[in-house]
């Protein structure tokens, strides 16, 4: 039976180079990019479609920072397909960054270079903003739009005598320092994108934890330094063009610079091939690139407290309804209003 995946923010990046891999690997399976720009995933069909004419790749308009567009799109896999079984949830958003230079120029001659490029602690903030649906931004792409499309594709992932995945691009940034279950969303913090990220991976441990009884089961990946257009907005243009030498060379001497979106996605493309349940819940599994350019995948144990993670579980339970209760309000109000 051909298998069905589906990859959010597979437009260009890691999403685009993992799409590439999957169908060098199952030529027959059924790919859907999941994208918020519809032009971008359309040019992206298309140049997968080049190298592969018989591929089987569908469209889907999701906007994971918008609710309704999450269950507007879930309401179409639905419709579309009778069972999902691989779930990337790829895409993700770090808004503005600033770097604070005198931070990078230090690091930047000390020993402590590898470290400073590989996770960026200490060198990057964001301004967050507030979304439409009264949600922080990067909360709400990062991690929430991706817990509602699960729980609204439990249907499909969660289907009797089967198994599905549901696989994380989390990040080597993702840190306990920079998340607190009292401010969840990071409204009042400098480091949304870490915070997102760190919850995604306690998420990951508490959705096994619920849902592997069901046939679902979830893990997370770090692709290691990539250059994608998320990281080259974290620097003005001239800044890459004077590092990049450097980072070649340090690539050298440290394997967590993957630095292309096709080395990057090695741990998602790894992950296709594994049996589920032989997967460590507990394990991040981190894109790793030798200096001498050899790919391969390697479990890190997460910092992750159980229970801590069955409280977020719980708070997104909470404010899924919260939010479902808003949106049927504001559909109410313009109902009312003829709108």
């Amino acid at each position: 039976m051909d298998r069905v995946v589906i990859v959010t923010g597979a437009n260009s990046g890691i999403g685009l180079a993992l799409c590439e891999r999957l169908l060098a690997e199952d030529g027959q399976l059924r790919l859907c990019l999941a994208c918020r720009n519809m032009q971008r995933a359309e040019a992206a069909r298309s140049a997968l479609l080049a190298s592969r004419t018989d591929a089987r790749v569908d469209l889907l308009h999701l906007d994971v920072g918008s609710v309704e567009s999450v269950l507007t799109a879930a309401q179409e896999v639905k419709a579309r397909y009778n069972r999902i079984d691989f779930l990337y949830l790829n895409a993700g958003i770090m808004p503005n960054p600033q770097v604070n230079v005198k931070a990078f120029f230090k690091g930047l001659f000390s020993s402590n270079v590898i470290n400073m490029f590989a996770t960026a602690e200490g060198l990057l903030t964001q301004q967050d903003l507030v979304n439409s649906d009264g949600l922080q931004e990067v909360f709400a792409t990062n991690l929430f739009g991706h817990f509602l499309l699960i729980r609204e594709l439990e249907p499909l992932l969660c289907e009797a005598g089967s198994t599905s995945r549901v696989v994380w691009t989390s990040s080597s940034n993702a840190s306990r320092s920079a998340f607190s279950m009292e401010d969840m969303q990071h409204k009042n913090g400098t480091e949304p994108y870490s915070s997102s990220k760190y919850a995604s991976d306690m998420l990951s441990l508490a959705l096994n934890r619920h849902k592997n009884s069901q046939g679902l089961f979830s893990s997370v990946i770090c692709p290691g330094l990539v250059m994608t257009n998320l990281t080259y907005g974290i620097l003005p243009s001239f800044f890459w063009t004077l590092i990049m030498p450097f980072m070649w060379l340090i690539r050298i001497f440290t394997n967590t610079f993957t630095l292309t979106p096709y080395n990057g996605a090695e741990a998602l493309h790894w992950l296709f091939l594994q049996d589920p349940e032989s997967l460590d819940p507990r394990a991040k599994y981190h894109s790793l690139t030798s200096g001498l350019g050899r790919n391969y995948t390697q479990p890190q144990q997460m910092d992750i407290d159980e229970e801590m993670s069955e409280v977020l579980y719980t708070k997104l339970v909470e404010l899924e309804k919260e939010v479902r209760r808003k949106l049927s309000e504001r559909t109410a109000d313009k109902e009312d209003n003829g709108e």
